[in-house]
């Protein structure tokens, strides 16, 4: 019988309270892709809004479709810092460092 591994919900990783100053070509794909997922939803609660016919489920899907755009623009936000200069500002470990470890 295999047994299922379920992991505490208090496990999660911590919440940043702001992002941070530099965004890694990592970071930067996965902002990219959470851009286009944000992007598609809303543009498919538009859709349906318009498809539908209960007021009640067009607000819904209206209220759904706007929470997504924003959550669209705060990313395009972060996207849209200049990584370069805050990186040129970050003081960087000296050669001897590096070689030792």
């Amino acid at each position: 019988m295999m047994q299922q591994q379920q992991q505490p919900v208090n496990q999660q990783q911590p919440l940043m309270p702001r992002p941070p100053q530099v965004i890694t070509s990592k970071d930067l794909a996965y902002l990219t892709d959470q851009l286009s997922w944000q992007l598609t939803a809303t543009k498919k609660c538009h859709h349906f809004a318009q498809e539908c016919i209960d007021p009640e489920i067009k607000a819904a899907l209206d209220q759904a479709g706007q929470m997504h755009m924003r959550h669209y623009q705060m990313l395009l936000r972060h996207c849209q810092h200049n990584n370069t200069q805050v990186m040129q500002s970050i003081p960087q470990p000296s050669q001897n460092q590096q070689s030792m470890q």
